[in-house]
């Protein structure tokens, strides 16, 4: 019972996430229809005609084509500057560089560099594609199967404990430069620049890259996170027939 509802999960998230039309999940949810009406027989998992491998294969599909569409939606203008749930608010570090500047009238300054690290973010998330891919295509059929007898975020969890370290990697040096290509750091330095004149006031620093790095990945594991939940607990509102044969209808 559980592979034949990772079947209608997998039918789900295909349906939630590609568009009409899409050819890899039209094969799949026909794999689906053919299990659930009993048209296959004889596989070597046991699972109605499916095996393992073609299961976990679907599971990879799905996820692929989610997390496609999660740094597509980070990825593009505004992905994180017009998302309060993901924006990038100013370093913690510059709480005092905050308070001092707002107070002398230029807050302006720290709202163009606000925007500009939002800019930095959305021009780094596109290099999350080819990590996504790499971590799913070394999936195995175990790691499959954690996923799917886990939490509504285990996939999520399965990637950041796969991708943080090279993602972060890979997003460091185009951070780098979209911080300097966007004016981030010709902001930061003016900003810097007008904190230092006012007296009495405390040391403070921020390292960008490292910061939109974090907060980066953060806002794509954020509706990694959501994407897995819906997928999981409310595919396509069971409006599928393979989805009605296995959750029931809605």
């Amino acid at each position: 019972m559980r592979r034949l509802i990772l079947i209608g999960l997998t039918a789900g998230a295909l349906a939630f996430t590609a568009a009409p039309g899409n050819a890899q999940f039209g094969d799949l949810l026909k794999k689906g229809q053919d299990v659930l009406g009993g048209s296959k027989t004889g596989d070597a998992s046991g699972v109605s005609g499916l095996t393992t491998d073609e299961i976990t294969q679907g599971l990879k599909e799905a996820l692929r084509v989610g997390s496609d569409r999660v740094v597509t939606q980070v990825g593009k203008n505004d992905g994180y500057n017009g998302d309060p749930a993901i924006r990038l608010p100013l370093p913690g570090s510059l709480k005092s560089v905050q308070s001092a500047l707002s107070a002398a009238g230029m807050s302006g300054m720290l709202d163009d560099l606000e925007l500009k690290l939002n800019r930095a973010a959305e021009a780094a998330a596109p290099k999350a594609k080819s990590i996504f891919v790499d971590a799913i295509a070394a999936m195995t059929v175990e790691d499959a199967k954690k996923i799917y007898n886990g939490p509504d975020d285990a996939a999520t969890r399965y990637f950041q404990s796969k991708m943080t370290k090279p993602l972060a990697a890979e997003m460091a040096p185009v951070v780098s430069d979209s911080l300097s290509d966007v004016g981030a750091i010709k902001s930061y330095d003016s900003v810097m620049g007008q904190y230092k004149q006012i007296p009495f006031v405390p040391d403070a620093k921020a390292d960008l890259t490292e910061y939109v790095v974090e907060k980066g990945m953060d806002g794509i594991f954020h509706y990694l996170a959501k994407e897995e939940a819906a997928i999981r607990q409310n595919p396509l509102k069971r409006s599928t027939a393979v989805l009605k044969k296995v959750f029931g209808g809605t």
